[in-house]
Order: C-alpha cells, then sequence, then structure tokens
C-alpha cells in the first residue's frame, strides 16, 4: 500500500478514534460531563439560545427562541432543584415560529444564589415578575406554564397580574390539596415526621437515590444506565446544600 493512502487511513481513523475515546473515558470517569454536552447540544439543535439579564445586583440566566410576535409569547418555570434545560423534552414538540422562554427560578442553576433572598411562592413570584419586566415580556399578555414547584409559582403570578396572562397552564403543581394523599407526599409526611430532614427524595446524593426520585415522580417506567444516574447526581450534589435550606 502507498505510504501516502496508509497515512491517510491513519489519520482517518485516528480522528474518529479520538472523539469516541472521549466519550468512553467520559461515560466512565466524568459522566456529568456527559449530562453537560448532552443539554448543551439539545439547546443548539432546538435553536434555543443562553442568555442572561441583570437587574441590579440580581442576575437571571434563561433559554430562548424565536422573537415576540402574532402568538402570545410563551414563559415555563420548572420546578425545585431543576433547571431551564428540563423544558427541552417539551421544547422539540413546539413549533418554531413561537417566542419561547425557559427561565432558571430564584437561586437555581445559572440565576443569583442568595441567602438573603426570599424562596417562598410569593418571593418567587416577585422574582419573576423583575424577570418578566426585565425582557419586556409582559409588553402584551404571554402564556404562562409551570410544573411543580413552578406551577405554584405561575398560579401566584397569574393570580396577582391578571392583566399579563394570556392563558395559563399548571403541570402537577405543588400547593394543591388531595382527597388522598399520593406516595410521594406519604413519602414526605414520614420524613418530617421521623425528623430525619437529610434524606428528602427530591435531593438525591447517590446514583441509587436518584433512580428512587425518578421511580418516585415518573409514571412511566424505564431503565437507565447506572453512569448516567450517576452523571445526574454528580451534577446536583454542588446545589444540594442550597436545596436543603430552601426546601419549600
Amino acid at each position: 500500500m502507498d505510504l501516502d493512502v496508509l497515512n491517510m487511513f491513519l489519520i482517518a481513523g485516528g480522528t474518529l478514534l479520538i472523539p469516541i475515546l472521549a466519550f468512553v473515558t467520559s461515560f466512565f470517569f466524568w459522566p456529568a460531563a456527559l449530562i453537560k454536552i448532552y443539554y448543551w447540544y439539545w439547546r443548539r439543535a432546538l435553536g434555543m439560545q443562553v442568555k442572561y439579564v441583570i437587574c441590579g445586583n440580581y442576575k437571571f440566566c434563561y433559554t430562548s427562541r424565536g422573537r415576540p410576535g402574532p402568538k402570545p409569547s410563551i414563559l415555563m418555570l420548572h420546578g425545585f432543584s431543576a433547571h431551564k434545560d428540563m423544558w427541552l423534552a417539551v421544547v422539540k414538540f413546539l413549533p418554531k415560529n413561537l417566542h419561547l422562554i425557559c427561565v432558571d427560578m430564584p437561586g437555581h442553576e445559572g440565576t443569583t444564589r442568595s441567602a438573603l433572598d426570599d424562596y417562598s411562592f410569593a418571593g418567587q413570584v416577585k422574582r419573576i415578575h423583575q424577570f418578566v419586566e426585565s425582557i419586556n415580556l409582559n409588553k402584551k399578555p404571554f402564556h404562562l406554564i409551570g410544573t411543580s414547584m413552578g406551577g405554584c409559582v405561575a398560579g401566584v403570578y397569574a393570580s396577582q397580574y391578571p392583566s399579563e396572562m394570556s392563558s395559563l397552564t399548571l403541570i402537577c403543581p405543588a400547593g394543591l390539596q388531595h382527597p388522598t394523599d399520593s406516595k410521594f407526599l406519604k413519602q414526605l409526611r414520614d420524613l418530617k415526621e421521623s425528623g430525619d430532614d437529610q434524606r428528602i427524595p427530591l435531593i438525591p446524593s447517590t446514583a441509587e437515590e436518584m433512580e428512587q426520585m425518578l421511580k418516585l415522580c415518573s409514571y412511566v417506567r424505564f431503565k437507565i444506565p447506572q453512569q448516567v444516574l450517576q452523571g445526574l447526581v454528580d451534577v446536583r450534589i454542588p446545589h444540594n446544600d442550597f436545596y436543603r435550606k430552601c426546601k419549600l
């Protein structure tokens, strides 16, 4: 075989081998890096851009796609211990001509975290309204979507600022009273009665606890590789002390 041809194959093989080795190495040694790359990839694929807006000494981090148009803009509020990228699984089904905004809730992910801030539902509503005003989203009525903690915040927000609402969607909102407690609520009550404040289902510290949390919060059962579970935990662990302090 000609030496130049051999070199070409070696270079081509090396070029393909490097990302494969990087993936395998990350999968086994730095699974959290793969989780971050996963979100980065899907943001790019779906056209969601990461942006920041500063309000005094407070910074909001959010992703957005499109611009305000004839149809109402959509603002999405995530749940406790989650972040803006949890909405990517929903964004991929939405028309690309809609103006979408997914914001990190107060203290979460890229939004300012302060020990002096008020993380009650009322306090979060004030912050979200500050965010809405800072990006001029309320120049005309918009559609508000919230899930879990974000669902409660969205509901309170709509009650306080009804003129800003085009419509409201609440997905499993926190704070509602039910005739029968779910398995999740029963577990929370048992933990509260036992005085074990460290074992909170939504604040996992191990891959096993992450698997239990997903089983507790998901209706659909699916098997997740151990390394992926570990990556999900590793991404969350730096924030766990904050989550424990501001648990609602």
